[in-house]
């Protein structure tokens, strides 16, 4: 088999470095299309010796992109075509039925309540994004929820499939010299405690919760947040207004590879940080959190559909906090007084293994070929609905 995957872009977020490990997991010759910015998971895929083409798209109403992507999808032969975000999805599923592919997958990574990746869920995006959907075989959602989001929408339900995001466990699992060189590089002091947070920075993710919550916190709180985004410049400005800039590390965009010449990658981070607080209200797996749990972390968190599909108990160390600066404040003071704990995965974390992800797609992939499609099921077995 032979497939291609398009995806908006190729900068550093969760789509795009879960599509990363995929290809890593995947028994199935792959290429990639990003429409738009070529950036760092792009690199770490052409190092992983992955055919990644920009098609070099202007915008959302680029309609000339269309027979590109088309010709491209033609000459390359694919057996099936497998599209990745927003825009994506509804340009790679109309090329490839232009370029005559059947066999057209399409992954839900974004879909919340009331936004997809940042935009707002209007009437005219719900239409749009139905249309397009008709055209593809099957539409994975990454958990039960967003299965669920997307029966609400209209989809049929035997079109959905759910495949979770994926992890790959030992490269998040904890290490303390990691931790100490990492702390050391970082300017962090040794007997600091680290509150991570994860994630795009972006008003969704609510990091301003967190600048408030620090600043009810004891002097030897730090908040080290990871990511890059348009809201990077207004979260400095609240840091310095509440008066904790000196305390506000930003990281910036961080792959989860290992160290590299432009700093610590993921891993590391997570290693260095005492506990992830997450206070997004609306999230469509919770990514960042299960990562975190296999970094052993103890996870305060607001939503993460990836816990609230599992049995209670699977993350005994990761407790639901209101999205508020109070109940953070003292949800992460209790973290703090308890003392670190061991630094070890539960079965949540463990549940999420990137090999299961895999083999669950291919199911997917075989079922695009044959005109069926596979039980749509959460990863204990439960119906999506």
């Amino acid at each position: 088999m032979k497939a291609l995957h398009i995806i908006t872009g190729l900068g550093v977020g969760g789509a795009e470095q879960q599509l990363r490990l995929l290809l890593r997991h995947l028994p199935v010759a792959c290429e990639v299309v990003t429409l738009t910015n070529p950036g760092a998971v792009a690199d770490g895929l052409a190092a992983d010796g992955v055919r990644v083409t920009h098609l070099g798209m202007a915008g959302n109403r680029d309609l000339a992109a269309l027979p590109r992507l088309a010709r491209h999808i033609r000459r390359g032969r694919y057996d099936l075509v497998h599209t990745h975000l927003y825009r994506a999805c509804l340009y790679g599923r109309i090329a490839a039925r232009l370029a005559g592919v059947r066999a057209v997958v399409a992954t839900e990574h974004s879909l919340g309540d009331s936004q997809m990746e940042g935009r707002p869920l209007t009437a005219g995006v719900r239409a749009l994004y139905l249309l397009g959907e008709r055209l593809g075989r099957s539409t994975v959602a990454v958990s039960p929820t967003v299965a669920a989001r997307l029966a609400r929408w209209g989809v049929p339900e035997p079109r959905i499939a759910v495949v979770p995001n994926g992890i790959d466990l030992a490269r998040f699992a904890f290490d303390p010299e990691a931790r100490r060189r990492t702390r050391d590089r970082l300017g962090l002091p040794a007997d600091a405690f680290v509150i991570g947070g994860i994630g795009r920075l972006i008003p969704g993710k609510r990091f301003d919760v967190l600048i408030q919550t620090l600043a009810r916190l004891p002097a030897d709180c730090r908040l080290l947040l990871v990511g890059g985004g348009p809201q990077e410049p207004a979260l400095r400005r609240a840091a310095y207004t509440a008066g904790v800039a000196g305390r506000v590390l930003f990281a910036g965009e961080r792959p989860y590879l290992p160290d590299g010449s432009s700093g610590p990658g993921l891993p590391a981070l997570a290693s260095a940080m005492d506990v992830l607080a997450a206070p997004s209200t609306e999230e469509a797996f919770g990514l960042a959190v299960v990562e975190a749990l296999a970094a052993g972390l103890p996870v305060r968190y607001t939503s993460c559909p990836a816990l609230e599909d599992l049995p209670p108990g699977a993350a005994p160390d990761a407790v639901r906090v209101p999205c508020d600066a109070g109940a953070y404040a003292r949800a992460l003071a209790e973290v703090r007084a308890a003392g670190p704990g061991p630094r070890t995965a539960p079965e949540a974390a463990r549940h999420y293994c990137i090999t299961r992800s895999a083999a669950r797609l291919m199911e997917v992939y075989t079922a695009a070929f044959t005109r069926t499609v596979p039980p749509s099921r959460s990863p204990e077995g439960v119906s999506p609905s």
